[in-house]
């Protein structure tokens, strides 16, 4: 089976996202990738003409968001209390970092396997 048909049946293959090699695949891929930039990025073309840009700073993007939601999970418990928060606040605000780390860790997920199907042939790949 080649390697793209193994990609897009993986469960973590983005929906929005058509499969490679077919009808405008690749502009789905790079306008599903800019969508998880924030809005001001959108002025920055050299991220959407070059894919291997653009996947990189995703995926930096999404390291950075999971630390935070991390940072902000693991301290929930010692600084919410502070700011007057209900045990019942706490813990619902708890909950809601681990449905979104679970939710960011998919979309890394995502952003790995269409990266890699954009640039499948690149020197970069090769060199795998």
């Amino acid at each position: 089976m080649p390697q793209t048909a193994t990609l897009t049946r993986s469960p973590d293959w983005p929906l929005q996202v058509k499969p490679p090699g077919t009808h405008d695949w690749e502009r789905s891929a790079t306008r599903w990738l800019r969508d998880l930039l924030p809005a001001r990025y959108g002025g920055y073309l050299t991220l959407t003409r070059h894919h291997a840009l653009l996947v990189r700073h995703v995926q930096l993007q999404l390291t950075h968001e999971m630390r935070a939601v991390r940072v902000a999970m693991q301290t929930s418990r010692a600084e919410l209390p502070m700011l007057g928060m209900a045990e019942s606040v706490i813990e619902n605000t708890i909950r809601m970092y681990a449905v979104e780390l679970e939710q960011l860790s998919r979309l890394a997920r995502g952003v790995r396997l269409v990266g890699d199907a954009l640039l499948v042939g690149t020197p970069a790949q090769r060199r795998r």
